[in-house]
């Protein structure tokens, strides 16, 4: 009988342990890699009908990341021990303390403070390269109609890098190309990206009967322009962080290679209100380089990153406030700032729906709602323009505005404050702070 007992427990933890494995692990327990502040309770958030099985057990202190009176009762009487110093730590969770579910390791960072942005910014940005934007047909001298960038195999979406081996890195330098080229009677050979994938392939201009001009069938741009949001500045570093995604061709949705590029102040001048189905945009203009000016050193999938010429203030928020880990942040009130008209940042309060600690890879870490009843009435929710307007939680920087839900504008997604701290290279995934203050 005792025998059928065991082997009934055991067949029960086995099919909780492979639940746990498959089905649980992604979605429900913290992630593998916890950061959290000096100061913070480690206060990790179970589903219930999971959070009675689950043990938490201390593999490794050794930095003494954690107070020093801690022991392995503090998890599961739920008294959150506090982390005191930077450091590293590693928990084991397991299934009643028998079956192991998943190890974790726990970086401590410093705590970092940060000016929240909110200000209108214009984005101005070169490519590496040529972006195709479409390819169309030429008509010859004898009315044929000819286009030679699809014979050559390029597409909407393509950019090319070099003409006969040499770098190009303007429209008006490839235009130039073609005729020189087409006047020579000569083909031209292409350097070209697509994706992650560079290929050559040759253009043989044509001469235009329409324009008299030589031509390859391409529409080509070489920068793009928009207007959004600054999220935060680092006064020590003097970097700051903007808009929370990555910046695409309008044409073909494509990310930008950035080869250069810089942020400068904008004033909105008027809202275009969104409703379902059409998102709202701010429309600005931009005031050049006197009040705000910055460079754009990377464009990522979580935002644009560089450094100011000059200190960022903060009319609502006149010091520096924390950074909150991803862990700190908690479903509830919260507040964003940006800008309505002019060069006014504003408070308006929201409520955070969701948080999904999970999601990294797109940077949907929160969805949130409009609440404030000025900013509706004003935007219809959230429009475009509004990407990188800081969420303020607590008095600490949280995260950023990043997409509008199309069939609802009053929600949307925002990414955390920590995640873009880590892409901007000032903090890396094992909480140390990489960029050191300035002299």
């Amino acid at each position: 009988m005792k025998g059928k007992t065991c082997g009934c427990i055991c067949g029960i933890l086995i099919f909780l342990s492979i639940m746990l494995t498959y089905q649980v692990q992604g979605t429900l327990l913290p992630p593998e890699k916890h950061l959290v502040s000096v100061g913070q309770p480690l206060n990790f958030k179970f589903p219930a009908p999971l959070e009675k099985g689950l043990k938490m057990e201390i593999v490794n202190n050794e930095s003494n990341a954690l107070q020093e009176s801690v022991i392995e009762g503090d998890f599961i009487s739920g008294s959150n021990p506090v982390a005191l110093n930077p450091g590293r730590l590693k928990l084991r969770l397991s299934l009643y303390g028998v079956v192991p579910v998943r190890d974790m390791l726990v970086s401590v960072a410093p705590e970092i403070r940060v000016v929240p942005g909110g200000q209108s910014i214009g984005v101005l940005i070169h490519a590496r390269g040529i972006i195709v934007a479409g390819t169309y047909d030429v008509v010859n001298q004898d009315n044929q109609r000819i286009n030679p960038a699809s014979q050559a195999g390029i597409q909407k979406g393509d950019v090319i890098l070099k003409i006969d081996g040499s770098e190009v890195g303007s429209d008006s330098q490839f235009r130039d190309s073609v005729s020189r080229a087409g006047a020579a009677g000569n083909s031209m050979e292409v350097e070209v990206k697509r994706g992650k994938e560079t290929f050559s392939t040759t253009l043989n201009p044509v001469l235009c009967k329409e324009t008299s001009d030589y031509r390859v069938g391409l529409m080509i741009r070489d920068s793009a322009a928009g207007v959004g949001t600054i999220t935060f500045y680092e006064p020590g570093s003097k970097s700051y962080g903007a808009l929370g995604h990555i910046i695409t061709d309008v044409n073909t949705k494509h990310p930008v290679d950035l080869q250069d590029g810089k942020i400068v102040g904008a004033s909105v001048q008027g809202i275009a209100k969104g409703k379902r189905g059409q998102p709202g945009e701010k429309i600005g203009i931009l005031q050049g380089d006197k009040l705000l000016s910055g460079t754009i050193n990377r464009n990522t999938r979580l935002g644009i990153f560089g450094n100011l010429q000059k200190p960022l203030e903060n009319p609502v928020f006149t010091v520096p406030i924390p950074v909150a880990m991803t862990s700190q942040i908690h479903e509830g009130p919260a507040e964003i700032l940006t800008v309505l008209s002019g060069d006014k940042v504003e408070k308006f309060s929201v409520e955070i729906l969701q948080i999904n600690p999970q999601v990294r890879q797109d940077g949907k870490a929160l969805v949130l709602k409009i609440t404030d009843e000025r900013l509706l009435d004003q935007t219809g929710g959230i429009i475009q323009g509004m990407s990188g307007s800081p969420i303020i939680q607590e008095e600490r920087l949280v995260g950023a505005v990043t997409h509008v839900f199309v069939n609802d504008p009053t929600r949307g997604y925002g990414v955390s404050a920590e995640w873009m701290l880590e892409e901007s290279g000032l903090l890396d995934d094992s909480g140390q702070v990489i960029k050191e203050p300035a002299a």
